[in-house]
């Protein structure tokens, strides 16, 4: 075979695989630190939200779900350093204060506690991003605006995207809660995902939202 046409047949594989390769390289990571919203509470990890954004989001933007079930604020504080060292994200959710407000903590020390884990984050050069949560009005009209309030103020405070609890919405449909009345089921999570990539599609520039917003 001549040099030339080894040359040419090869040389789109060659592209291929340098193009491949600087998106690879240009991918950026979004780490999830939730409690059992975000965890998949009674169903795989691969069936909650973070799993199938992440298959829709790959291989430009990596969603790694850094959440566990019954995590306080403190929990998932405690948990962080380790997790901004393995995984190095450019973006962090923090979908944490539920379990905290469930049991009643002090408003104060809950925020206190957000505050420290979203210094941690922008220590470590990643980005802090705060979702919204809300309690069940049955705790107390006063409890639950001190409580709904933290999050705002937060947000305010060190300039940060403050995302939409997605609960409201999954609350309208019965047929979406489990059993307790407060955990998501599997089939929401479809539902949860689109939501969530909707929310945080502009913040992290993600070129399908891009591609969307561009066909409209």
């Amino acid at each position: 075979m001549h040099f030339n046409t080894v040359f040419r047949w090869h040389l789109p594989v060659l592209l291929i695989v340098s193009l491949l390769t600087l998106h690879s390289a240009a991918a950026r990571t979004l780490l999830v630190l939730g409690d059992s919203l975000s965890a998949g509470y009674q169903m795989s990890a691969q069936q909650a939200w973070p799993a199938l954004l992440d298959k829709q989001w790959q291989p430009a933007t990596r969603v790694v779900n850094g959440s566990i079930s019954g995590d306080t604020a403190a929990q998932g504080l405690a948990r962080l350093p380790a997790l901004l060292q393995q995984h190095r994200p450019d973006w962090v959710l923090i979908e944490l204060g539920g379990n905290d407000g469930l049991r009643g903590f002090p408003p104060q020390d809950i925020a206190a506690t957000l505050t420290k884990t979203i210094e941690a984050v922008k220590a470590a050069g990643a980005e802090p991003l705060l979702m919204q949560i809300r309690l069940p009005a049955n705790y107390g009209r006063r409890y639950t605006e001190a409580f709904s309030a933290i999050y705002p103020e937060l947000a305010s405070r060190f300039q940060l995207p403050l995302l939409p609890f997605f609960m409201e919405q999954v609350y309208l449909k019965p047929a979406w809660m489990q059993r307790d009345g407060i955990h998501p089921t599997p089939d929401a999570q479809p539902f949860i995902t689109e939501l969530m990539a909707k929310s945080l599609a502009p913040i992290v520039k993600h070129a399908a939202f891009a591609d969307e917003t561009a066909g409209r």
